[in-house]
């Protein structure tokens, strides 16, 4: 194996560098793994416009963070995995001691330990993650697809976070890829979903993913009246979920539902951000209000079961291919709101 390798490096600002690195070695506990392929995320965009995230990235560092590859080196003292093992690692892992991890909430762990540098030829995955957040990826099942995994899993956490019922009506609002992913859930689930989306390519996606009613729009207003116009005696929807992470979205989001109806904000706003809600329509129409951040190792395990038994449409997420050299080009269209979902960035 070569002793250098090609890498993205985030440096700050909208500032990624394709840049020659040590290839990293496994340390007792840990694997190596050849990245077959990475896919871009809206938190890496984020991130990307931002050139930092406090809990997951300081610059300069390796960037990225959803893949699929093969093992070429396992550390001492790991049993479960070999060179040659086809393998999805998570991006992070709990410490499974706190207070938090003791009561199930693992996705809240003091001590979450994240995992970047994904846009890379070899990723080093630490010993936490090897243990409790790496899977076997099944031999029918390709690597840009199980790479999905993590996202997948998110989407699940805020769908089943939700507390649906089979032929519950649900709202969600946002078309990026983790709306598109809940929606998708949602509909495999036996929910009636009505998309809210903005544009054209959105919109089409949506009805692929299972979408029964796709409201186009960028007017509050108009979207909560269509919307709730779906519904029986314009009641509102059982759940609203908003998958956009801007203030008017939560505020719709809770003009969207039914009297003892569920909102999950799950679209994560901008540090600082504060929103004004009704709180007497809340109270007095019975409105429970959650929020649901990132996974846990049991949801990942349920995400690639639902990739590798084939109902999960992995293929329709993938909408591009290009190579690491390529990835700044690839951001700067996602910036521009491109119609792609995924680019998987194969290096």
């Amino acid at each position: 194996m070569a002793t250098t390798m090609e890498a993205a490096v985030l440096h700050g600002r909208e500032d990624i560098r394709i840049e020659r690195v040590l290839v990293p070695e496994a340390a007792p506990g840990e694997l190596i793994v050849r990245v077959g392929a990475a896919l871009t995320c809206g938190t890496d965009l984020k991130v990307f416009r931002r050139g930092y995230h406090a809990r997951m990235i300081v610059p300069p560092a390796l960037f990225g963070h959803e893949l699929a590859g093969t093992v070429v080196e396992a550390g001492e003292g790991v049993t479960e995995f070999v060179p040659g093992d086809r393998v999805v690692a998570l991006n992070s892992a709990p410490c499974g001691q706190c207070y938090f991890c003791a009561r199930g909430q693992e996705h809240l762990c003091d001590d979450l330990l994240f995992n970047n540098g994904a846009y890379a030829e070899f990723i080093r995955i630490p010993e936490r993650i090897v243990a409790k957040n790496t899977l076997h990826v099944p031999d029918h099942v390709p690597l840009e697809h199980a790479a999905l995994t993590e996202p997948l899993a998110c989407a699940m956490h805020g769908f089943e976070d939700s507390r649906p019922r089979p032929g519950d009506t649900v709202a969600v609002i946002g078309g990026g890829p983790l709306g598109l992913m809940i929606l998708h859930v949602a509909a495999l689930f036996g929910c009636e979903v009505i998309a809210i989306v903005k544009h054209d390519g959105q919109m089409e996606a949506a009805r692929q993913l299972g979408a029964a009613h796709v409201v186009q729009t960028d007017n509050i207003r108009k979207a909560i009246r269509e919307t709730r116009a779906l519904t029986e005696k314009n009641r509102g929807v059982d759940i609203a979920i908003e998958a956009v992470g801007v203030p008017e979205s939560w505020q719709e989001a809770v003009e969207l539902v039914r009297k003892g109806g569920t909102v999950n904000f799950f679209g994560g706003c901008a540090l600082g951000t504060h929103v004004t809600l009704d709180t007497n329509r809340i109270h007095y129409s019975g409105i429970t209000l959650r929020a649901t951040f990132h996974h846990t190792p049991a949801l990942c395990r349920k995400a690639l079961d639902l990739i590798a038994d084939g109902r999960f449409q992995a293929g329709a997420f993938i909408t591009g291919h290009a190579h690491l050299y390529e990835l700044n080009r690839v951001f700067e269209k996602l910036m521009k709101r491109s119609t792609e979902i995924k680019t998987a960035i194969v290096p």
